[in-house]
């Protein structure tokens, strides 16, 4: 069958792309030689999808449900292979087992079928933020010894620099973008538990299994402090709560929630919520996405 890309996918990568980068070009032969390699039957390319990797229904050579993920390096599947190995399916996907052969290719995945269409999201929101929450909470355990991951400090040092050139360029964000780096460098400036983490957790990111109710796909794992992972989950439904002329006393609440159900500080959950707020604000203004960068900054706005 044609392994065609889904819009929305193109969309996304296109507004991460080096110059010269021909992952998407690549694709179609790239999913064909994954199915080859592991005789898997295809059922269908996932739509509308991720925004950084091709999802594939499959069933393997033994009949069972299964899916193929491909995703450009940039994405960091290795990374979120590592994470999947070492949480061995206790609160999240579980790798298939690919046989004694052991079948590995970079940037390629083969994960437990969850159902796509069915995520912690379509609940109401309390019981969603619950079982969010209560799913994210597996997930916090101790890295590897030696670990592949990046820290949190690495990470979000990496995006403080393209926050003060976009704040360079954009004299209406600069204030939100001194308070979100004022933040993160009294956040890192003492020592802190050493998790590993999601990375990009949120309600669409937690499908419906058999194996267990709730499970958590999609990590862009990192190593830190368990409030830098719960910080995303507090502006879920963002334009929900933009929307509310009580958004930001709801958004106060859901810390206060979030912080004391799952027992993180909540001042530090405050302070990473802004800081990855204002990052995600910035960067949606740098490729174009100015709806979305409005939402989010005024969300920042709250904080």
């Amino acid at each position: 069958m044609a392994f065609e890309p889904p819009r929305r996918l193109i969309r996304a990568l296109g507004e991460t792309a080096p110059d010269g980068d021909d992952w998407l070009a690549k694709l179609p032969e790239a999913a064909e030689r994954a199915v080859a390699v592991r005789g898997l039957t295809v059922e269908r390319v996932q739509v509308p999808g991720g925004r950084s990797s091709l999802v594939v229904l499959v069933r393997t050579a033994g009949g069972s449900p299964a899916v193929l993920k491909l995703a450009p390096r940039r994405a960091r599947p290795e990374g979120e292979r590592a994470a999947l190995v070492h949480w061995g399916g206790l609160g999240a996907v579980q790798m298939h087992d690919e046989g004694a052969e052991g079948v590995s290719e970079e940037g390629v995945l083969l994960l437990e079928r969850l159902h796509p269409d069915v995520s912690v999201r379509s609940l109401p929101e309390a019981k969603a933020l619950l079982e969010a929450a209560g799913t994210l909470r597996r997930l916090w355990v101790e890295p590897p010894a030696s670990h592949p991951f990046e820290t949190v400090a690495e990470r979000t040092g990496r995006q403080a620099e393209a926050m003060r050139a976009g704040a360079a360029a954009d004299a209406e964000v600069a204030p939100l973008v001194d308070a979100a780096l004022a933040a993160r460098a009294e956040l890192l400036a003492g020592p802190s538990e050493q998790r590993l983490l999601h990375g990009t957790f949120r309600q669409s990111k937690v499908l419906a299994g058999d194996r267990m109710p709730w499970l958590a796909v999609g990590p862009d794992p990192v190593v830190g402090e368990t409030a830098f992972d719960l910080a995303r989950l507090v502006r879920d439904r963002v334009e929900d709560l933009i929307a509310q002329p009580s958004g930001a006393s709801t958004t106060r609440r859901r810390i206060k929630r979030l912080a004391e159900s799952l027992e993180v500080d909540q001042e530090r959950l405050r302070g990473w919520t802004l800081f990855r707020a204002v990052e995600s604000g910035v960067r949606a203004r740098r490729v174009g996405r100015e709806q979305d960068a409005e939402l989010l900054l005024e969300f920042a706005g709250w904080l």
